[in-house]
């Protein structure tokens, strides 16, 4: 055993009935949502329900690089500005596939849960997420989610926050998930939790950034061809042996599922 991690409050999933000392998870496992768990970027999922489907070219130019969640309540504002209600939205949400291979990896986290502590680390929403994951039938997976929160205000109008603030150069302004996943590893380890190895299902620059942090033990799952995956190669190209996980790119997440059924295969 190596490394413990946090517990913000909330009932362990594995905790069973009667059972005094139950033996905690061995394993964390973080995911991304956007383009990870789902096959698209829900952000740009929700202009579907925009009138025509698009957005006026005035919103659009009003992208910053490393500002998109300031961008996207501009999104919002408009979007409740033409009528665009909760429903709408949710109705957009819950039809967004899963990523290829998904239900196969969600199915066999499922039948193993009592190893597995899982969390969701997304620049998206709240909202979004939650109705997504609870119309594929998965929400009961996840210990804890990390996202912008997300309401609708006395108007009906669909409203997006920051989730923090931080000094990483090298995220998005509103969230560095290094940052995320460093504090939930503190607090658990606080709580005596330890897990053996960690693995990250990702796909994006901001997912590169909380796995350069993990260790020779851990795993690093990045979505094929997809920025953390080139992220990945360019810093072995240029520091061979500076990014420490093992690295297993995955085109469909049945692959991830296969990895990890042959790891608990060897622990046997």
């Amino acid at each position: 055993m190596r490394r413990c991690c946090e517990g913000v409050g909330l009932p362990c999933l594995f905790k069973g009935v009667g059972m005094a000392n139950p033996r905690p998870p061995r394993y964390l496992l973080i995911f991304d949502f956007d383009e990870t768990i789902i096959n698209e970027n829900s952000d740009d999922s929700i202009v579907r329900a925009a009138p025509g489907q698009v957005l006026p070219e005035q919103i659009r130019q009003t992208f910053r690089e490393g500002f998109y969640n300031e961008y996207m309540q501009r999104v919002l504002a408009y979007m409740g500005d033409q009528g665009v209600k909760m429903g709408d939205f949710k109705t957009v949400y819950e039809n967004i596939p899963l990523s290829p291979g998904m239900p196969d990896l969600f199915h066999f986290l499922s039948k193993n849960h009592e190893l597995f502590e899982i969390i969701l680390i997304s620049d998206a929403n709240m909202f979004g997420i939650e109705c997504s994951l609870r119309a594929a039938g998965f929400y009961s997976l996840f210990r804890k989610i990390f996202s912008n929160p997300s309401s609708f205000d006395k108007r009906g109008y669909f409203t997006l926050g920051p989730y923090h603030s931080h000094k990483c150069l090298d995220c998005p302004a509103n969230m560095c998930k290094r940052k995320i996943l460093t504090e939930y590893l503190a607090e658990r380890a606080q709580e005596e939790v330890e897990f053996e190895r960690v693995f990250y299902v990702g796909d994006g620059a901001n997912d590169f950034c909380p796995s350069v942090t993990l260790t020779s033990a851990d795993v690093a799952f990045p979505r094929k061809g997809y920025p953390m995956h080139r992220m990945t190669q360019e810093m072995e190209k240029k520091q061979p042996g500076a990014f420490q996980a093992t690295v297993v790119p995955w085109e469909s997440a049945a692959e991830v599922a296969r990895y990890l059924q042959e790891l608990l295969k060897k622990k046997c």
